[in-house]
């Protein structure tokens, strides 16, 4: 009896030791991913089908807009610093849209850090968590969500045929190490192992978070 004790013992402490090293794991990676990374996140008014195209033209027009800006900028931090700097104009671009497309919804822009779910762009996966963020509300807000990454660009219209571009990748890798940057990009197991145990640990921050 004492020697089940005691095995019972080292399989909770086993166990327990475990749990923790897949939090840490989970915590750094995902701190790093979430560094390293400007995204858009872009509220329809409703889902109706105006509204939700309105949503599309106003995100095609901001990105046109923030690619512009970030055409020479390396760090999500200038990239930053950029759109607080024309956070005006990213609210005129937006309003004109909508005034252009015959609709009279007022838009609020807001930068900050945000909750975000798991996104793919590509052969790019992104874990959810909290991310710093340009968010768009447009009207009562009321409407589907659409999200992309603004810096580095991995925001292209057609997600699901897209390729992220070359040069992302290349700016990626730059603000990541070589373990982050596999985990988000890697096709093997061992790092879509490693991608599920970062997304449960972050999917329960949310949960709880919202609790």
């Amino acid at each position: 009896m004492k020697n089940f004790k005691k095995i019972m013992l080292i399989f909770f402490l086993f166990i327990v030791y475990l749990f923790l090293s897949m939090y840490t794991y989970a915590n750094n990676v995902s701190s790093d991913i979430a560094n390293s990374v400007f995204r858009l996140h872009v509220i329809a008014n409703s889902n109706s089908k105006e509204d939700q195209e309105l949503k599309y033209l106003v995100r095609d027009n901001l990105i046109s807009y923030m690619n512009i800006l970030c055409n020479n900028i390396s760090t999500k931090e200038e990239a930053i610093k950029l759109a607080e700097e024309h956070k005006g104009e990213f609210y005129e671009i937006a309003k004109r849209t909508i005034v252009e497309n015959g609709f009279d919804y007022d838009v609020k822009i807001e930068i900050g850090n945000f909750a975000f779910p798991t996104k793919t762009y590509g052969d790019i996966a992104l874990p959810s968590g909290y991310y710093d963020a340009l968010k768009v509300e447009i009207g009562n807000f009321q409407g589907e969500n659409w999200w992309c990454v603004m810096f580095p660009s991995l925001c292209f219209v057609d997600i699901t045929n897209g390729v992220v571009p070359e040069e992302s990748k290349n700016n990626l890798q730059l603000n990541l190490n070589e373990e982050d940057y596999n985990v988000i990009a890697s096709e093997h197991t061992d790092y879509q192992f490693k991608f599920k145990i970062i997304e449960f640990f972050e999917n329960a921050k949310l949960i709880m978070a919202k609790k």
